[in-house]
């Protein structure tokens, strides 16, 4: 069976030794050393200040909120996965959506404005499949308007934007490390503040308010492991082949593809993670017609990001976002991940063009 992704897993004896280290340390969670080394290792393979690891991408996001004090509502994507809405909703702030640019599948700059009111506190958008968004006209727009910029950065580990990370862009960018993305522990994520008086008070924050053994102020628990850690210490010792074997991966996919299915178009200023493989068909019957045919191949691609996130029921009411929508309908995420063989891929391939040959 051939899923979307399949999780990483590094050298047992690798993770062994990490974990042999918990064991001598007696120490598990609670700032442990483990999570100390990979924190400083992540901002050195990164080229960012002030990471702080987390237990789950979800919780960065609501921590940047908190940290921010956003209230009222925030302009954000209908083209992300749920969490970056419902995140929102949880923490009793609007969202206000934005349509996408068709080409990008990101958050459409030139809209954003028109969607600002006295009661929007921030703009959230999101690196589509890692693609970097326009960083410079969203920052030139919030500064304009008074607006914080916090980055859904779920997609983004490694990229870079001019040369610079673009987790370094917004007040606050978050990344999740969920065991299906690029780099993962286990569960995880963690948030790169710009600040470093709101990184101190994200320490307190999520410790339940502690510093120094005293209650500070409001906090919850949303702390990393040492077993988290451990796992992404000896994923990251692995990055490089990681990332070598995703390349070979997308670049066999666009080569055979190009010209048959419409592709996501890369921001030139970004590098590729080659974290995702969208590709978009003519209509909603050609994606269903070819899931179908990959599924009988036991290959499960996802229709990611559908349904669009202005169509939930639970969001209403919200102005259609006719090019979300639209292309929620036709697009599909093509397996890829490091233990993906050459042959499955040209197996993937020869199906999807056997789609394109039936339906055209």
């Amino acid at each position: 069976m051939i899923n979307v992704t399949k999780p990483y897993l590094p050298n047992r004896e690798k993770y062994k030794s990490y974990i042999d280290s918990i064991y001598q340390a007696n120490w598990l969670t609670n700032n442990g050393p483990l999570v100390q080394e990979l924190e400083k290792r992540l901002e050195d393979y990164l080229g960012v200040k002030n990471i702080l690891l987390v237990s789950n991408g979800t919780l960065a996001l609501q921590i940047a909120y908190k940290l921010l004090d956003l209230k009222g509502e925030v302009i954000t994507t209908p083209f992300s996965f749920v969490a970056t809405t419902s995140s929102l909703m949880w923490e009793n702030l609007v969202p206000v959506f934005v349509d996408i640019d068709p080409d990008t599948f990101n958050l459409d700059p030139s809209q954003i404005e028109e969607y600002i009111t006295r009661e929007t506190s921030a703009i959230l958008p999101v690196h589509v499949f890692g693609n970097s968004c326009e960083v410079e006209k969203i920052a030139s727009i919030a500064s304009r308007n008074g607006l914080k910029v916090i980055y859904d950065a779920a997609h983004a580990f490694g990229v870079k934007y001019k040369d610079k990370s673009v987790l370094d862009y917004g007040d606050i960018s978050t990344v999740s490390f969920h065991a299906t993305k690029l780099f993962h522990t286990i569960e995880g994520g963690a948030l790169i503040i710009k600040d470093d008086a709101l990184f101190a008070k994200a320490k307190r924050l999520i410790n339940f308010g502690y510093e120094k053994g005293e209650i500070v102020e409001l906090g919850i628990n949303s702390k990393m492991n040492e077993f988290s850690a451990a796992m992404g210490l000896a994923v990251l010792d692995d990055m490089e082949e990681i990332l070598r074997k995703r390349k070979e991966i997308w670049e066999k996919y666009h080569e055979a593809l190009e010209g048959k299915v419409g592709f996501q178009k890369m921001n030139g200023n970004s590098t590729n993670n080659y974290h995702y493989f969208p590709i978009v068909l003519k209509d909603e019957s050609e994606v269903l017609r070819l899931q179908q045919a990959l599924n009988k191949q036991q290959i499960y691609p996802r229709r990611y990001f559908h349904p669009s996130l202005d169509t939930l029921e639970y969001l209403q009411p919200q102005a259609p976002m006719d090019i979300s929508r639209d292309l929620s309908e036709r697009i599909l995420c093509l397996p890829i991940y490091p233990d993906l063989g050459i042959n499955e891929v040209e197996m993937i391939i020869s199906v999807v063009q056997a789609i394109q040959v039936e339906g055209h």
